[in-house]
């Protein structure tokens, strides 16, 4: 997979056009990269600890991830019936949203604790279920790589990548700062 970037350059006040500059950026199998962690015991554990906010999807909704100062992280497949969408409460994201379906969203949150806000959205908490995590180091550098939706995900350094412990292919991105806001480290990863 290649990125390209137009580079272009003023020259005597005539646009010259250098042409796209393009660099690689690795496409992982995301499971094999949890499996070389967890051989060198780079895994750690952790849970989701901090209250969402949560709102019905409606049918056919597609949900995009959008982190503060990163644009885009993702974008939902199409909701069905139950699924919820989850807004993290983590203003340095942006509040982002993810869209759950209606299986995970059962084993993940409970609720709701309280009354809905005037837009609807319910509090609810997360139910603690261990997660195993891979920190994202400088030497990782950035890499993308399929998440369980079909979308394509980036990881970059200080990241974590969560894996379900009871389904290896359920493994995607926690931006950094999300991770630190929403999660607890039980089990800290060797660097």
């Amino acid at each position: 997979m290649y990125q390209c970037v137009l580079m272009a350059s003023v020259v005597a006040a005539a646009q010259l056009s250098l042409g796209p500059i393009c660099y690689a950026q690795e496409q992982i199998d995301i499971v094999a990269f949890f499996q070389q962690a967890r051989s060198t015991s780079r895994d750690g554990l952790a849970r989701k600890t901090k209250a969402v906010d949560v709102r019905a999807s409606k049918l056919g909704e597609i949900i995009v991830t959008v982190i503060k100062g990163e644009g885009k992280e993702t974008q939902s497949p199409p909701a069905k019936g139950g699924d919820k969408v989850v807004r993290n409460r983590c203003p340095e994201t942006g509040n982002e949203e993810i869209l759950v379906s209606a299986l995970n969203f059962a084993k993940r949150y409970e609720g709701t604790t309280g009354a809905a806000d005037a837009d609807g959205w319910l509090p609810y908490r997360p139910r603690g279920v261990q997660m195993r995590i891979v920190l994202v180091t400088a030497q990782d550098g950035e890499f993308s790589f399929m998440a369980p939706w079909g979308e394509k995900m980036v990881a970059r350094p200080g990241d974590a990548i969560v894996q379900d412990l009871k389904n290896p292919k359920d493994t995607y991105r926690v931006q950094k700062f999300a991770f630190a806001c929403t999660y607890e480290i039980l089990r800290q990863p060797r660097p």
